[in-house]
């Protein structure tokens, strides 16, 4: 298999698709589903060729003839079975006269329009699926045929044909992650941030049994389970029951489709029966080994009376207006909620707003018995710019019903609002690394030290490799050079061929070659013809952010071991986090606000002087203004001649 760089390919599709979103007069909320239902397809026959090609291997054969495929074969499989008229390529393949073909749709119409085709095409689907029944998007009609040809051939891409669904589940997931931030003005809700999930599933760690997410929306916490899952060498759909409930109808197909797309099956329950403030759609109350969820936040005019009889609530009735009896804030119920389905050893994370961890009133009450159970775990501090639909800190809520008797009395705070990558000026997020740097602090509160330097093994492991593969990263700049800067741009590559046993020299090694290759750049831009220059300034830009992205790789390993060293020892840092006991928290009257608890790190002193800098600005300033004033006597001096 050829090597993919899949985050190029996922940039290069939404451009295209993007592109055609504009020529199709489609807001991005019209835009979506019909665009997700085509990688759907697209997936669906990439996977019906895997498994095709699975039972040919084996084959019987009977009068000399190969036994033809039946769709039971596929079911064995777990696969899908595809008639003909359902298949990407013969989608793809379909000549501009569509209307000339006399095609007959599944129920005997016919067909004049390349969107009834792809209609038609879902509907097979749908007939082979009882999963699938009623949710893929039957709209293409509302495209030209000559558009809908384009964006069937976007995703004719001979890159996804080797991916057997992983590669095309995760572009699924660009794709729900982009219609998430372009519908946000509208109702962007359906999306939590990948970061957040998988910062929640990797502290819960499921490993099996039922997994119930009542507000599942696109159906996140569930994909990611079972990429934990599967990454531990077990079948997720054969560890896990997963169940959602999801009110809103086209929420919940999204959360369908991306099951299905990446192979995972579950019940999910949608409309007015899966209001989870007045149903438990699934009778789970203390039946589930987990529970993960990102609420909607502070709800109101909750019907106080129908969720009170709809029980779920160990803890109680948060409060409500006597008067209208509505509950002017739902977020105790959800927190409730989640607690009640735990069995006796279940474990719940859930995204709530910061307001939660210290609200007053009834909810302080509710919060108080929560704490007294000793069955919440950690509390997590999020910074701003993690949702698209709001800029807003939030907090990530563990519990553990199942908690080791040693930490029965205790609860970890970490205050990760100063901990992230910067995406862009409204989004932030957790790289890979610091999602593990904030899982190891888990494992150390746990006392699993093992899981800790298990990380710290990889950290080595995922550096040397990518130093060993710089070769490799180089070629292509190294390809459009001329002979001399050639020579000159390998003879400063010779540090690559020694061991990686020290990071502090490592650093200086890269940092050198970063600003060599630029100077490489430079040199290569008066040498080699100019139709190459584009080319070889683009392979080189690309072998610098090679050479950074191991720097980052570094920057994450010194900012865990500094904190707690390469053998791992649990301690509290102050501004990060703190193991504090049930009497703590009692004193802060149960606040279970981070900050609280870890306090504020001292700034790093940077030598510089602030009056002395005040002093320096002041003078710039001043410069700038009379420079300022200079330029505008020229510019009305110059109207004046004019005039």
């Amino acid at each position: 298999m050829a090597k993919i760089n899949i985050k190029k390919l996922e940039a290069d599709l939404w451009e295209s698709a993007d592109l055609l979103r504009a020529e199709s007069k489609l807001t991005s909320n019209q835009y979506c589903m019909p665009v997700l239902g085509l990688i759907f397809l697209r997936y669906a026959f990439s996977r019906y060729k895997l498994v095709e090609k699975e039972i040919m291997a084996n084959r019987p054969m009977r009068n000399g003839r190969v036994m033809p495929i039946s769709p039971l074969d596929f079911k064995e499989k777990s696969a899908i079975f595809l008639p003909k008229e359902a298949r990407f390529d013969y989608l793809v393949s379909l000549p501009d006269n569509v209307a000339d073909l006399n095609l007959k749709s599944k129920t005997g119409e016919d067909m004049n329009s390349l969107g009834e085709v792809v209609n038609n095409a879902m509907e097979l689907i749908e007939s082979q699926s009882r999963q699938l029944e009623g949710i893929l998007p039957k709209e293409y009609t509302v495209f030209s045929d000559s558009l809908l040809s384009q964006i069937l051939r976007i995703f004719n891409n001979d890159a996804l044909n080797e991916v057997g669904g992983d590669v095309i589940g995760r572009i699924y997931e660009y794709f729900l992650n982009k219609f998430a931030k372009n519908v946000a003005q509208d109702d962007g809700v359906f999306f939590t941030p990948k970061s957040l999930v998988n910062m929640i599933v990797n502290v819960l760690e499921p490993k099996s049994g039922v997994l119930l997410d009542p507000a599942c929306g696109s159906g996140g916490m569930f994909v990611q389970t079972g990429d934990f899952v599967n990454a531990e060498g077990m079948s997720a759909n054969k560890a896990m029951t997963f169940y959602g409930q999801e009110k809103v109808e086209y929420n919940a197909k999204l959360c369908k489709m991306n099951m299905a797309v990446h192979g995972l099956s579950g019940t999910i329950k949608s409309g007015d029966e899966a209001n989870t403030f007045y149903h438990d759609a699934h009778n789970l109350e203390g039946k589930c080994d987990y529970v993960m969820a990102n609420p909607p936040f502070n709800v109101d005019k909750v019907k106080a009376e129908t969720t009170s009889n709809a029980g779920r609530l160990p803890f109680g009735l948060p409060g409500y207006n006597a008067k209208t009896k509505e509950i002017g804030n739902a977020n105790y119920l959800w927190i409730s909620y989640f607690y009640a389905y735990l069995n006796d050893t279940g474990r719940a994370g859930f995204v709530m707003a910061s307001s939660a961890t210290d609200s007053a009133n009834k909810d302080k009450d509710i919060r108080e018995k929560l704490v007294k159970t000793g069955d919440v775990d950690a509390m997590v501090s999020v910074g701003n710019n993690f949702f698209y639909t709001l800029s807003l800190p939030c907090s990530l809520w563990f519990f553990d019903k199942g908690k080791k008797d040693n930490l029965r009395d205790k609860i970890l705070f970490i205050d990760a609002r100063n901990y992230f990558t910067v995406v862009d000026r409204t989004l932030n997020e957790w790289s890979e690394w610091q999602l593990r740097n904030l899982q190891a602090i888990v494992f150390l509160y746990r006392g699993e030290k093992e899981k800790y330097q298990k990380l710290i093994n990889d950290y080595n492991a995922a550096i040397s490799a990518a130093v060993k593969n710089l070769k490799e990263d180089a070629q292509p700049f190294s390809d459009l050079i001329e002979k001399d800067t050639q020579t000159h741009f390998w003879g400063l590559m010779g540090w690559i061929e020694k061991p990686v046993d020290d990071f502090v020299e490592l650093r200086k090694n890269i940092n050198s070659q970063i600003d060599q290759t630029k100077m490489c750049i430079k040199s290569a831009e008066s040498l080699i013809k100019k139709s190459k220059i584009k080319a070889m300034r683009t392979a080189g830009e690309a072998f610098c952010g090679v050479l950074s992205s191991i720097l980052t790789i570094i920057d994450e390993y010194e900012w865990l071991t500094s904190k707690f060293g390469v053998d791992g020892e649990y301690k509290d840092v102050l501004g990060l986090c703190k193991i504090a006991t049930t009497t703590e928290v009692e004193e802060k009257n149960y606040s279970l606000t981070p900050g609280a608890y870890v306090g504020v790190a001292e700034a790093e002193d940077d030598g510089v002087d602030f009056h002395e800098r005040m002093n320096e600005i002041h003078a710039e300033l001043k410069k700038l203004n009379e420079e300022a004033t200079v330029l505008m006597q020229d510019i009305l001096k110059g109207w004046e001649e004019m005039a």
